[in-house]
C-alpha cells in the first residue's frame, strides 16, 4: 500500500443528469478563437483555409461546479466571462478520423472559461504562455453532464447573461472548427481519454465582471451554467 507525505488531491468530478454516479475528470482542453466574430473582437481574425485550431490547457483543479460563488481573482482588473459548449470524451482515441469522431463522444455540458484578460493579452503581446491569464483558480466552470453517446452537436443557441442582461448570443453552427474537426485534430497531439473535457470556444460579446455579478448561460439542447462573483481574494 502506497503512503504519502500528505493527502493527494481529490479526484475532480461532475454530476451526470439522471445518474447517481459522477463522471471523473481527466484533463481540461480549451480551443482558442473558434468563433469568427470573437476572433475579430480579440483582434486576431482566423483564416481556416491556412490555419489549424490551437489549444491551451488548465489544471483539473480549476474545475468548478455550476452554481458556485468564486472569489474575484488576484492580480487582475479585467476578469472576463466566456460562454462555451463543453464536449466530454467517453472513449480512448488517438489519430481519430473526423468521420469516426462520434465514437469518442460521451456527452456535453454548458461551461464558462473565466479569464484574467489583462494578463492574457499582456502575455500574448509578448509571445509568452497564457497560463496566468487562463489557468486561474476556480475558472473552469461546468454544468451537469448530459450523456449523448455518439451524438455530434451541429447547431443550437449558445448565450450568456450578466445580472439578467444578455451579453453573448450565437449558435454552435458558427464554430470555425466543428466538433468532428476538433476531436480529430486534438487526437493527433494527445491520446484522448475518458473524462477529458474539451471547451470548444466562445462567441463574441465577452466582457468583464465585478464582485456581486451573477452569470447565467445556456446551450440549447444541453443545459445551463451559473456563477456568482464574490469579493476579491
Amino acid at each position: 500500500m502506497t503512503t504519502y507525505l500528505w493527502n493527494p488531491p481529490a479526484v475532480q468530478s461532475l454530476p451526470v443528469r439522471g445518474k447517481a454516479e459522477r463522471l471523473p475528470i481527466n484533463r481540461l482542453f480549451f480551443v482558442g478563437r473558434n468563433y469568427h466574430a470573437h476572433a475579430v473582437e480579440m483582434g486576431k481574425p482566423v483564416d481556416k483555409s491556412v490555419e489549424r485550431p490551437f489549444y491551451f490547457t488548465k489544471a483539473p483543479q480549476t474545475l468548478t461546479a455550476s452554481g458556485a460563488t468564486v472569489a474575484y481573482p488576484p492580480e487582475t482588473k479585467n476578469f472576463h466571462f466566456e460562454m462555451e459548449l463543453v464536449l466530454v470524451i467517453g472513449a480512448p482515441g488517438f489519430r481519430v478520423k473526423a468521420e469516426a469522431a462520434h465514437q469518442l463522444i460521451y456527452g456535453y455540458a454548458a461551461g464558462l472559461d473565466m479569464t484574467r484578460r489583462d494578463l492574457q493579452l499582456a502575455a500574448r503581446d509578448k509571445g509568452r504562455p497564457w497560463d496566468l491569464g487562463k489557468d486561474v483558480e476556480q475558472s473552469s466552470v461546468c454544468g451537469e453532464i448530459v450523456a449523448m453517446p455518439g451524438v455530434v452537436i451541429e447547431q443550437g443557441e449558445i448565450a450568456l447573461a450578466v445580472n439578467g442582461v444578455r451579453k453573448q448570443q450565437s449558435n454552435v453552427d458558427k464554430l470555425i472548427w466543428n466538433i468532428r474537426e476538433i476531436v480529430a485534430d486534438l487526437s493527433l497531439f494527445y491520446h484522448l481519454q475518458p473524462g477529458d473535457l474539451i471547451y470548444t470556444g466562445t462567441p463574441e460579446g465577452v466582457g468583464a465582471v465585478v464582485p456581486g455579478d451573477h452569470i447565467t448561460g445556456h446551450v440549447a439542447g444541453v443545459g445551463e451554467v451559473a456563477l456568482t462573483i464574490g469579493a476579491a481574494a
